[in-house]
């Protein structure tokens, strides 16, 4: 499992999966995210500007990235 740290309160989704290298670019991240493809904590996400915050933990793709402050 891979990690992200934080540099502020919190990342938002699409961000933190082109941050990952889940996503290759903006458009990848905001198309997987619409698809329904992504996870957060165990949820399907649909909102790109989700707030993400220390300890959530996103899956896509069969890789999964945990948030640290």
């Amino acid at each position: 499992m891979e990690t992200v740290k934080l540099k502020d309160d919190y990342i938002k989704l699409s961000q933190a999966l082109k941050v990952s290298g889940l996503a290759e670019s903006g458009v990848d991240a905001k198309y997987a995210i619409l698809d329904g493809k992504v996870k957060v904590n165990g949820q399907t996400e649909l909102q790109r500007g989700k707030k993400l915050r220390a300890g959530d933990v996103v899956s896509y793709d069969g890789e999964t990235v945990r948030i640290e402050a």
